[in-house]
């Protein structure tokens, strides 16, 4: 039986701008990956810093690295065996805090859409 891969990233033929930005979102809409950038705002950490941080196995974190990574909200360095991660644009803390002050105001009405959960 053969196994086929599929390409983690592959661009449409035709991108719509509007559906570029929603998948943008979608980058920051998993919980673990907002973690890690959590983890990165005050400063760069290790991959083993990260998995220790955040309590999730490594692979995991470096897949959701990889997406990060990808879609330009981190950026890393190697240091002999060891990568390190950083936050790529001050704009991207800047959208945090945004959203953080947007949900003081609805924290409990999002905690309750049963919508976005469906979405997903």
């Amino acid at each position: 039986m053969a196994v086929t891969r599929e390409a983690p990233f592959q661009l449409p033929e035709q991108p719509v701008e509007v559906e570029i930005v929603a998948k943008y979102f979608r980058g920051l809409g998993d919980a673990t990956r907002l973690r890690i950038l959590e983890g990165l705002t005050e400063g760069e950490r290790s991959v083993g810093e990260l998995v220790e941080l955040i309590g999730a196995p490594q692979p995991k974190i470096s897949s959701h690295l990889a997406c990060l990574r990808w879609c330009g909200f981190v950026e890393s360095r190697r240091e002999f065996r060891t990568v390190y991660y950083r936050i790529a644009d001050r704009r991207v803390l800047r959208m945090l805090e945004l959203a953080r002050s947007l949900l003081e105001d609805n924290a409990q009405h999002v905690a309750a859409c049963r919508r976005i959960d469906a979405e997903a």
